[in-house]
């Protein structure tokens, strides 16, 4: 997470310290790119020597490029973790286990539940189809009241979906796709209305960047959201910053969650310190006003009864767990929620991806080049060192990225499954299975990409007015 500049950095993590680093380096890029006068270059150059001299005085070691560091981190509480232990919040995740976070330990830790077998058999009856691969495969593997969100199903009672973006950037990676999809087909299965936050406000308030350029990557993303395919008459999506000054219903829920949360709540929830700005520190309660169906009052005609069921990564859960705690107490029901696992970088699932970093997964906007080169080039291998001990030793698919992006994208499980053996008993080679991806990967991009070339503007506007969508309540 970002801070202003002037922030004491003695209050940073070394992961944030480490964020800092890379930030000013671009920053640093960009001011020389842009031939940007000599005295700003070099104070833009100064606070960047700062910053990779406290990121040594802090982790002992040197700032590294792509390589945040493992030995040791801060979390929440202000204490110190082993190597061994996750760190997952709402804006860092770093394990320094090569399979990535131990999710059964997550939900131990998160109190949720784990999506089990009977759950997945009891979606299925409900929806009298095959579950969504996603569900099959583990990969959304939590929730949180589920059982409530189709016990209404069951009794024809109302609910409705909420997710969202944090729109950092102008494009968005394949990464960021997982929610929308699987929100999509929960949307269609279930024939439910689907709200869509864009939370530019959040990343002015945490990245250096304007009002005005949060506000455009949110259009922007809306683009790419909108091109998987959502119906427009079933689905709103909205800006914070726009949405906020013309919905009464949304900011008094605001205000109501504001009330009855402390300072020193969300300073235990999500890790804030007194160098924070105050926006940060509200901002909780705007992330959570969505999961109140009278925070759109044009959808449900005021009614403030209506369950809400939020798909999102497991990262997000803070937001909600403080959502829950305070719903009760402001005569609102509790959000059901389902959590995914984190979709790993290129370079091994130790992190996730950066959308500062190019090389760190494949973008919506690459071309079929450039997948084909970040895969062959930057996809960590569960490969052997030589083809001949690949062939007696086999791979290993539990680390292998370009597996785990077929577990995500490759919807036949017949077909997963025979890599899956061919891999492990050495049959299959690295590069071969790179192959495999590279032709799941560009075809997919491309259909996404034409698809994103027919949303124009006044398709993007039509989403985002405020207005009845298809549905009596």
């Amino acid at each position: 997470m970002a801070d202003s500049p002037n922030c004491d950095l003695k209050s940073l993590s070394p992961l944030q310290l480490f964020e800092r680093v890379t930030e000013q380096g671009e920053k640093v890029r960009a001011l020389k790119a842009g031939k940007a006068p000599k005295d700003e270059i070099d104070a833009a150059v100064r606070m960047l020597l700062s910053l990779k001299l406290s990121y040594k005085t802090t982790t002992g070691q040197d700032y590294q490029a792509g390589l945040p560091p493992k030995d040791l981190v801060l979390i929440n509480n202000g204490t110190t973790k082993e190597e061994d232990e996750d760190l997952v919040d709402p804006w860092n995740v770093q394990t320094s286990n090569a399979k990535g976070v131990d999710y059964d330990k997550l939900i131990v830790r998160f109190g949720s539940s784990k999506i089990d077998t009977d759950l997945i058999n009891r979606i299925e009856r409900a929806i009298g189809q095959k579950p969504h691969h996603f569900l099959r495969r583990g990969i959304f593997f939590s929730h949180r009241d589920m059982d409530q969100i189709l016990d209404a199903y069951e009794n024809k009672k109302p609910f409705y979906l909420y997710t969202g973006r944090g729109p950092s950037s102008q494009a968005m990676h394949v990464g960021h796709l997982i929610p929308f999809l699987f929100t999509k087909w929960l949307q269609e299965v279930f024939d439910v209305p689907l709200v869509i936050q864009l939370t530019d406000d959040e990343k002015y308030l945490w990245k250096d960047m304007t009002v005005e350029k949060a506000y455009e990557y949110a259009r922007e993303n809306a683009k790419d959201i909108i091109a998987c395919g959502f119906d427009v008459n079933k689905t709103f999506i909205f800006s914070d910053l726009d949405y906020l000054g013309t919905s009464a219903g949304f900011y008094r829920n605001i205000v109501k969650v504001q009330k009855h949360v402390t300072f020193n709540q969300v300073k235990g929830i999500f890790g804030f310190t007194d160098s924070d700005c105050i926006g940060k520190i509200s901002f909780p309660a705007i992330q959570a006003a969505p999961s109140f169906s009278s925070s759109f009052p044009q959808i449900f005609n005021g009614k403030e009864n209506i369950q809400c069921l939020i798909p999102c990564a497991i990262d997000q859960d803070p937001y909600f767990r403080m959502t829950r705690d305070v719903a009760p107490r402001i005569g609102q029901p509790k959000p059901a929620l389902l959590h995914s696992v984190f979709f790993p970088a290129l370079q091994g699932a130790q992190t996730k991806m950066s959308a500062s970093d190019p090389n760190s997964s494949i973008f919506l906007t690459d071309t079929p080049k450039q997948i084909k080169t970040k895969i062959n080039k930057h996809a960590f291998s569960g490969g052997r060192d030589t083809i001949e001990e690949h062939r007696k030793y086999g791979g290993n698919c539990d680390v292998d990225v370009s597996f785990m992006y077929l577990t995500f994208f490759l919807e036949d499980d017949d077909r997963l499954e025979q890599l899956k053996q061919a891999y492990t008993s050495g049959e299959l080679l690295t590069g071969e299975l790179k192959k495999v991806l590279i032709e799941t990967m560009q075809p997919l991009v491309a259909a996404h990409q034409e698809r994103r070339k027919q949303v124009t503007d006044e398709i993007v506007k039509q989403f985002m007015t405020p207005r009845k969508l298809a549905f009596e309540f």
